[in-house]
């Protein structure tokens, strides 16, 4: 056995393979450096994103809203997509992705109803009208409730088996539309986003609803601060 001469080779080893690895960091290192890679290129990319997303809005909502339009009241209502293509748009069921879109269009200063107002005065068929596009049934319960505008809001969730977890793949797509009492579009905001859950599929799906609430709000107050017509003139008529 060549023990002596096995044990010099490896003890030849070391220094060789330390000096090999002391030449190849720094030319590893320049190589990155010339191609602008940093480790903390993903963070950085993330914190871009949510700058760019936070000014969005902020000049979304910096966009400037006639005196009147504060007064105006706003009828929101939420319907959701079922698998079969039927439109449930039951308020009760609703509440917490009613309130992530109204306490943010009261906390902007615009006036709405409260779910309970809405059904207390609105008949559930007039509601699933609305959702099924007939102006005049948007515009009978825009009246009953003397509503200037309607804004409705169609959320659609889709949960499908993910083959690389045994978690859900939960999609949910937001879409809202707002026009004037007379059916008028003022404007359409629609924002959509995926994530994984795991068997509390609804409970996920608001939480998607709410990371893309503020989004959407900002989008439509600058069309409606935008777009909204203006007050009819209260002056006499002209004559003839």
């Amino acid at each position: 056995m060549n023990t002596g001469v096995d044990s010099t080779v490896t003890k030849m080893r070391w220094p060789l393979l330390t000096w090999v690895l002391a030449l190849l960091v720094p030319v590893a290192s320049g190589a990155l450096a010339a191609q602008g890679f940093r480790f903390s290129q993903p963070d950085d990319a993330e914190r871009q994103q949510a700058e760019a997303r936070a000014n969005r809005i902020a000049e979304q909502l910096s966009t400037p809203c006639r005196a009147d339009l504060r007064n105006k009241k706003i009828m929101v209502v939420i319907g959701e997509v079922q698998s079969n293509g039927y439109i449930a748009a039951q308020q009760e069921n609703y509440g917490p992705h009613f309130e992530a879109i109204n306490g943010r269009l009261r906390a902007l200063g615009l006036r709405t109803y409260t779910p309970e107002e809405i059904r207390r005065q609105i008949a559930q068929a007039e509601i699933d009208a609305v959702f099924r596009n007939d102006p005049d049934a948007a515009l009978a319960a825009s009246r009953r409730l003397a509503a200037n505008f309607v804004l409705r809001g169609l959320i659609a969730t889709t949960a499908t088996p993910s083959l690389a977890m045994a978690v859900n793949q939960v999609s949910v797509t937001m879409g809202f539309t707002l026009t004037g009492s007379d059916g008028r579009r003022i404007s359409e905001a629609r924002a959509e986003t995926a994530s994984y859950a795991g068997a509390d599929v609804p409970r996920m799906a608001l939480t998607l609803v709410e990371e893309k609430a503020d989004e959407v709000v900002a989008s439509l107050y600058a069309d409606y601060c935008r777009n909204a017509p203006p007050p009819p003139r209260s002056g006499p008529a002209p004559k003839k």
